[in-house]
């Protein structure tokens, strides 16, 4: 077999573990406008609010696009979250990734939010990314 294929094939596997998520300081989300959030939620409180999506725009530039792709279009390093299911049926999914982050086999993929993000924060980048929904 040609060693440069067995290098290209150990890279792609490896590819995963490697690009974990890096050394970013995540960006505060300025949430003026938007209805207070007192608790964690597990529906979205903002579904078709134009200023969340506003917010929630910025917010995920400054915060997802460097791992999930600007628009929500995975560049192959994290999810491509313009497929998350739309409205209530993702929501809680959704939230308890932003909240909890994503750990496997001791490396974190995707740090938590729970106490860098407002819950105003976590429904705004929601709302946005319904707003970019796409069927597979």
């Amino acid at each position: 077999m040609n060693k440069h294929f067995l290098l290209a094939a150990a890279l792609c596997c490896a590819s995963p573990i490697v690009a974990g998520h890096g050394d970013v300081t995540p960006q505060g989300v300025n949430v003026e406008g938007l209805p207070d959030v007192e608790d964690e939620l597990i529906a979205n409180p903002y579904r078709g609010n134009e200023k969340a999506i506003e917010v929630g725009s910025s917010a995920y530039n400054q915060n997802c696009a460097r791992c999930h792709g600007l628009g929500g279009v995975s560049g192959g390093i994290a999810p491509d979250l313009r497929y998350l299911p739309p409205g209530e049926e993702g929501d809680e999914y959704y939230a308890q990734k932003v909240r909890n982050g994503v750990i496997r086999n001791g490396t974190t993929y995707m740090p938590a939010f729970s106490e860098v993000f407002s819950e105003e924060a976590i429904w705004a980048i929601r709302t946005w990314l319904d707003s970019v929904h796409t069927e597979e």
